[in-house]
């Protein structure tokens, strides 16, 4: 059985953390909880963490909106429908347009289905998605944090939250991922939850701009 968070137990992994590492202990000390971030197991999510892959946030909301403004809804069916222009006219790659109408297209043919990665372990929710064109693990990471709730996820792709460990930790610029893999199993079975203070802390403190949800 995956060990899943909710937001009844949430703050309570946070004081458990807190209380074992005295860093994240420092981040709720100055910034209190992070937020509950979560989105709905949809198409349009997965759209959504595909746009956000190595743009800006704000870049990645603006596509996507725009994408929702063009169609009402966003469906497969209906996204299948714009033309290459027109998905250029809502701030979508070519390369990105590519790998959203390849998802639209598994989800029609049943190749790909939602729902049942619910129930499914970490690995084989990974496995189901970075067989997709244009799905890594990053991309996945974060469905697996954000949409399914997976408490012991340490995206070590995510340079917000590589970069928060880093300073919150006192790190060497050179720490390789390696090393911050290992550093980061002192927090499972959370690490879902101790990724999130990173972030908190990363969008908290001065410079650091974006949203993550």
């Amino acid at each position: 059985m995956t060990n899943k968070f909710t937001q009844s137990n949430y703050h309570a992994i946070c004081d458990k953390l807190a209380a074992a590492d005295p860093d994240l202990a420092a981040i709720v000390k100055a910034h209190g909880y992070p937020p509950f971030w979560s989105r709905p197991n949809s198409f349009e999510t997965l759209v959504h963490i595909i746009l956000e892959q190595q743009v800006s946030l704000a870049s990645a909301l603006s596509a996507l909106n725009k994408l929702k403004e063009r169609l009402q809804e966003l469906t497969p069916v209906r996204l299948l429908l714009l033309t290459d222009e027109e998905m250029r006219a809502c701030y979508v790659s070519r390369q990105k347009n590519g790998y959203i109408k390849y998802l639209a297209e598994t989800l029609l043919s049943g190749q790909l289905n939602l729902n049942e990665l619910e129930d499914m372990p970490d690995d084989e929710v990974r496995a189901k998605l970075v067989a997709l064109k244009g799905i890594g693990n990053w991309t996945a990471d974060v469905y697996l944090m954000f949409v399914l709730q997976h408490s012991d996820v340490f995206p070590i792709g995510d340079l917000a939250a590589v970069n928060a460990m880093k300073r919150v930790k006192n790190l060497p610029a050179d720490t390789t991922k390696e090393q911050m893999i290992e550093m980061a199993t002192q927090w499972q079975p959370y690490r879902t939850i101790a990724t999130m203070l990173l972030w908190h802390f990363y969008l908290s403190v001065p410079k650091n701009k974006g949203v993550i949800v």
